[in-house]
Formats: structure tokens, C-alpha cells, sequence
């Protein structure tokens, strides 16, 4: 181990209670967010999507085992705002959106500590969708930006993950004339460097790169009428190596494996309504079976569609 490596590690067993981060900042999209009609974009107009939701969990190392005196709580409300026009190209609709979450996120690392604020907001500068007999898919490119609160070397105090990305996606949907739903929600999220990323408040600042991913988002439902109930999801596999100075962390440094690489499976119900006026209401709860290197808990939804 050099000098270099020796002093990091002294840093942070000495720092142990504050490693409740499974990766440098938190997730900027809020997995299992998209189930019923991911891939069936809304007809050409304007639309407004409220996500109310709480998740909650504690901190799981790289084998999967629960990380004392490490977890976390989170409220948060997020608007989107989606048009959708007529043009058409690639003879699919052009539509826009954008998202602005709001979040109170309670933190334990030995104590508690809250902080309450506007998150990192996407926007996307074109999607294409269609729509074809029982199928329907969108293809997209969204843009997160850090936005949000940022507290070098304190992620009690952060919200924000100090770093921009971008996210291709395919979302796909189809819809059986007997009620039943398959839908598919595939992103690939590409990360850009955190230049002030500090291991404490008054340590120096040091460039951490967070691991790309690739995410999916799911459900598997049956239509009764204005009601609909099934299963709904997500999985996230991180496919390449958190970095610190350009060096791939090291599992000495904290409870993690190398390379920090975070992974999660989630399932539970979710039940839809749509009203006669074409309001929509979908309230799911999403268990995470499996975790590594991440926060392993739940999360519950209710989410708002309305067209206007």
C-alpha cells in the first residue's frame, strides 16, 4: 500500500460512520418511477405528472450485507411537464419534458441529520414515439443537471450530486385487446466527474467519477375496466468502476467491493385508475429484494397524470 493509498484508508476507517454513501451522491432518477404505459406517450398536447413518494433503507455492502448505523429516509415530490407535438420525424411525435423534484432527505451516520430542498432537475430535448396496433414505444434523451443542494464532503447535508449526466432510454409498451400490460422502461445513465468531492468537510478537494448504469423499469398488469392491478419494478446493474483521481476505489478504503459498483432489484404491486375525463392515478409500493454496494429498503408512489 503507498503512503498515498495508506493515508485514505486511515482517513476513512477513522471517518467509519460517515461512509453511508454506497457511491458518491445519490441516484438523479428515481428508479421504478415509469411502469403503467411507459412506452405509450401521450396523445400530442400538453400534460402534468406529480410523483409523491417515500423511500427508506440502510446501507448494503459489496456482498450484500446491511451496514450498521447506516440509513436513510426520503420525501419527495416531483413535477414534470410534457409536450408532446404533431411534427413528426422518423414518423414518430417530437415531445419535450422536464422534472423538478423536491426532497426532504433524512441521513443517519451516527446521527440523524435532515436537509429539505429542490434536487437535480432533467430535462429532455427530444423524444420520438409511436404507436403501432398493440405496440407503442418512445425513444428519448435526458439531461440531469446538478441542480441540486451540494455539501462537499458532508452527503448528510446533500441532495444534489454535483454532476451532470445524460441518459439515453426505450421505453416499450404493449397492451393485449384482453386488458393485459407489459411494459419496459430501458435507461442508460452516462456520468460526469464530481471535481468537488472531498472525503470531509476539510479534506482537499479530489475528482470522484461515478460508475455508469444501466436501469430498467417494469410492470406486468391486468386492465379491469377504469381499474388496472400487477407487478411493477426495477433493476440497476452499475457497469463500470467508481473512480477516485482517476484510480478505481478500493474495497480497503470502506464497506463496499472495488470498484463500488452498486446493484438492486425491486419489486411489489402497483394499481392504476383511469377517470372518465382522462385524469390517471397510479399508487405502487416497490420492495428491493437485493442490494450491493447501496441502500437496500423501499419505496412507495402515488403518481398524478393530467392532461390539460
Amino acid at each position: 500500500m503507498n503512503i498515498k493509498l495508506f493515508s485514505l484508508a486511515l482517513i476513512m476507517l477513522g471517518l467509519a460512520a460517515r461512509d453511508a454513501i454506497a457511491k458518491e451522491g445519490g441516484d438523479q432518477y428515481p428508479n421504478g418511477a415509469e411502469n403503467w404505459l411507459a412506452g405509450a406517450a401521450p396523445p400530442a398536447g400538453n400534460h402534468f405528472l406529480n410523483y409523491f413518494g417515500h423511500y427508506s433503507g440502510s446501507l448494503h455492502n459489496g456482498d450484500g450485507n446491511k451496514v450498521s448505523d447506516a440509513s436513510v429516509s426520503t420525501w419527495f415530490n416531483a413535477f414534470r411537464l410534457i409536450h408532446i407535438t404533431e411534427m413528426r420525424v422518423l414518423g414518430g411525435n417530437y415531445g419535450v419534458h422536464i422534472v423538478m423534484p423536491i426532497v426532504h432527505q433524512s441521513m443517519k451516520r451516527g446521527d440523524y441529520t435532515s436537509v429539505v430542498g429542490l434536487g437535480d432537475i432533467t430535462i429532455s430535448p427530444t423524444s420520438l414515439s409511436w404507436h403501432s396496433g398493440n405496440w407503442h414505444w418512445v425513444a428519448a434523451l435526458d439531461i440531469r443537471m446538478p441542480t441540486g443542494k451540494y455539501k462537499a464532503g458532508n452527503p448528510q447535508r446533500s441532495i444534489g450530486t454535483n454532476y451532470w449526466s445524460i441518459e439515453p432510454l426505450l421505453a416499450v409498451t404493449w397492451l393485449s385487446e384482453k386488458g393485459w400490460e407489459i411494459s419496459s422502461k430501458f435507461m442508460y445513465n452516462i456520468k460526469s466527474k464530481n471535481k468537488e468531492f472531498r472525503l470531509a468537510i476539510d479534506e482537499p478537494k479530489m475528482d470522484y467519477a461515478s460508475g455508469d448504469e444501466l436501469h430498467i423499469d417494469f410492470l406486468v398488469g391486468k386492465r379491469f375496466g377504469l381499474w388496472g392491478a400487477g407487478l411493477s419494478g426495477y433493476y440497476l446493474k452499475q457497469t463500470t468502476n467508481d473512480k477516485l483521481d482517476g484510480q478505481t476505489i478500493s474495497s480497503v478504503l470502506g464497506p463496499w467491493s472495488s470498484g463500488r459498483k452498486g446493484e438492486v432489484l425491486a419489486i411489489g404491486p402497483s394499481v392504476i385508475y383511469n377517470s372518465p375525463t382522462g385524469t390517471t392515478l397510479i399508487a405502487q409500493w416497490q420492495n428491493e429484494m437485493y442490494a450491493k454496494n447501496r441502500f437496500q429498503g423501499y419505496i412507495a408512489w402515488l403518481r398524478l397524470i393530467i392532461p390539460f
